[in-house]
């Protein structure tokens, strides 16, 4: 294996690391790791009910360490010498507050239990009043400082988070001298850095949530932040002008790091980006080919060449950056804050009982009954897939609205919430389960439905991640639903591979991120087609989706109280994706069903 050169690929996810040690002349996977966040897992510094999600820093150093060393020590003595770039993806926008020297405020004695000093995880929505600041405020000014991130900014981005924390916070207020995302601080961590201000920011958040672009030359100006709340006055001389693309380097590795890991410091760091973006890259993406990372939310990623997409913008979206997928083309993001998390959350309901009531049961012991809800949860998706894949598919059989943890495309409004409509005495749990399966499937195809609108063609879909790999039901329904061929991926660990390819290309092993794709890419072992019987029986019922959707957006806020008269007599929704739609039928209206995220 001496003539072989490795590097490390290391994917944070919501609940847990993964760090894959890769050949990177042709991208066998040597050995891997995942460690789960222990505090995460406890549920620790987190208030569902709030849309409260923080993150300790600790899981993420402690997995790091702990996933790169069982790598090497899986692969053997001789590959650690040749280990020769190190890249990291993140969840985001999952922010922090730090102090001059790039250290969590949660690092500190006194912030340790602070979760204000912790990493703000993507799905985190308690800045979901600052959002709607921020999207207001944006109307005020002459240039238009959202253009690039679809004209609507999010609560899961960089400066919702940021202000809410602030504003809540005296003492974190006070401590924080920057405000930085994970992707960005485990390089950092890495390479030994002890000063902020020198940290390499990627232009992977940066662009897509952090309203940073060239044409701004950089964020927006202070003025728009200090005229928004005092509390950002002088925040963007604090943060950072200049981006980087994941190609680059963001340094080598520490000597600190070096030791504790059993590496050589002339390993390379590369920037870092978000997961999405590099499993889009481990995927193989294509121009014009909707990349969809489908794990607890989904991401949706799309390359086209600058020459072609030009000015065009596209309304609604997560953004579009060059660079910010890959290096020389345009990166445009969208995707459904509830994917895998929907299917999740129906799980913990079916297990209500089991989990609650067996461990007082006076049939059986206390460790029969953790084997038994642990065989159960394991079981309930994959059984209730098959149950559901066999019930008759009808124009009238129950819907769902998959906006469960808030709706982030088209158009991002995480005020709204997941609905569940024409229940019966009949509808058992694998009827609801294949309508919330359906409106996931509905949800991706507003996504195609957008780009296409506006101008920018959806040519294919490539399926990543572990839901694509494993659930056959949901990916054929998916290709009813959409009426277009899905490939799925080959390797189940596209985000760390892809993070690999960009340690391969910031290391010098390949010049262009594209050559590290086509040398260490997988390729795909699966297509599922569209079932023509099919297509039409979904066609009227996504139009049933888009009308049951436009009349719960028109009622989620204040500002959109309506009564039945005041809905106009339409059966689709106008172009923008967010006006008000009738529902015709008075019986779907009764029977609707709204259920909470959490």
């Amino acid at each position: 294996m001496a003539q072989d050169v490795f590097v490390i690929g290391v994917d944070y996810g919501s609940d847990s690391v993964r760090s894959v040690l890769v050949n990177a002349l042709n991208g066998e996977e040597v050995a891997s790791s995942v460690f789960h966040y222990p505090r995460w897992n406890k549920g620790a510094y987190c208030v569902p009910s709030e849309n409260q999600f923080r993150q300790h820093p600790l899981d993420y150093v402690e997995g790091l360490e702990k996933t790169i060393k069982e790598c090497l020590q899986k692969a053997g003595a001789d590959v650690a010498g040749n280990v020769k770039g190190i890249s990291v993806d993140t969840t985001g926008s999952t922010p922090v507050a730090v102090n001059k020297q790039g250290t969590p405020l949660a690092l500190l004695p006194e912030f340790a239990e602070n979760p204000n000093a912790m990493f703000v995880l993507w799905k985190d929505h308690t800045g979901v009043q600052e959002a709607a600041e921020i999207n207001a405020h944006a109307t005020k000014f002459d240039t238009n400082y959202l253009k690039y991130v679809g004209g609507i900014y999010s609560s899961e981005w960089f400066w919702a988070k940021l202000l809410h924390v602030l504003r809540e916070d005296a003492q974190v207020r006070e401590a924080a001298y920057s405000w930085v995302e994970h992707c960005d601080w485990i390089p950092f961590l890495l390479t030994g850095g002890t000063d902020v201000d020198a940290m390499k920011r990627g232009v992977c958040s940066a662009g897509h949530k952090s309203l940073w672009a060239e044409e701004f030359d950089g964020l927006p100006p202070n003025e728009f932040f200090s005229s928004l709340d005092p509390v950002l006055d002088g925040f963007t001389s604090r943060l950072f002008k200049e981006t980087y693309t994941a190609d680059q380097a963001a340094g080598q590795l520490s000597a600190e790091w070096a030791e504790r890991l059993g590496l050589s410091t002339d390993v390379v760091v590369g920037v870092g980006a978000f997961d999405a973006h590099m499993g889009a890259v481990g995927g193989q993406i294509e121009p014009y080919h909707l990349s969809k990372v489908m794990g607890t939310s989904t991401c949706d990623m799309l390359v086209a060449p600058l020459e072609e997409i030009g000015d065009t913008l596209v309304n609604g979206i997560c953004g579009q950056v060059p660079g910010s997928v890959i290096p020389g083309m345009m990166g445009l993001e969208a995707g459904q804050s509830a994917f895998g998390d929907t299917y999740a959350w129906f799980k913990r309901i079916l297990l209500w009982p089991l989990q609650n009531l067996l461990a007082n049961s006076q049939v059986i012991d206390a460790a029969t009954a953790e084997a038994l809800v642990e065989e159960v949860s394991a079981r309930i998706i994959p059984e209730l897939s098959i149950a559901a894949d066999q019930i008759p598919l009808s124009e009238n059989n129950e819907f769902a609205i998959d906006w469960f943890n808030g709706r982030r495309t088209p158009d991002a409004n995480q005020v709204l919430k997941g609905a569940i409509s024409g229940l019966g005495l009949g509808s058992d749990a694998p009827r609801v389960f294949r309508a919330l399966v359906e409106a996931t499937c509905f949800g991706a195809k507003k996504i195609v439905d957008r780009f296409n609108e506006q101008g920018v063609p959806v040519k294919g879909l490539i399926g990543l991640g572990g839901v694509a790999r494993k659930s056959p039901f949901i990916m054929q329904m998916m290709a009813d639903v959409m009426n277009m061929p899905i490939r799925i991926h080959k390797s189940e660990q596209t985000c760390a591979i892809g993070a690999a390819m960009f340690a391969a290309t910031a290391a010098g092993i390949y010049n262009r991120v594209e050559e590290a794709m086509e040398a260490m890419g997988q390729g795909f072992d699966l297509e599922y087609f569209p079932n023509p019987e099919k297509v039409d029986l979904y066609a009227k019922r996504y139009q049933k989706y888009t009308e049951l959707g436009g009349f719960l957006d028109s009622h989620s806020s204040p500002a959109k109280q309506t009564t039945l008269s005041d809905l106009p007599e339409v059966s689709s929704p106008a172009q923008d994706g967010q006006t008000r739609a009738s529902i015709q039928n008075q019986e779907a209206l009764e029977g609707l069903s709204s259920v909470t995220d959490n």
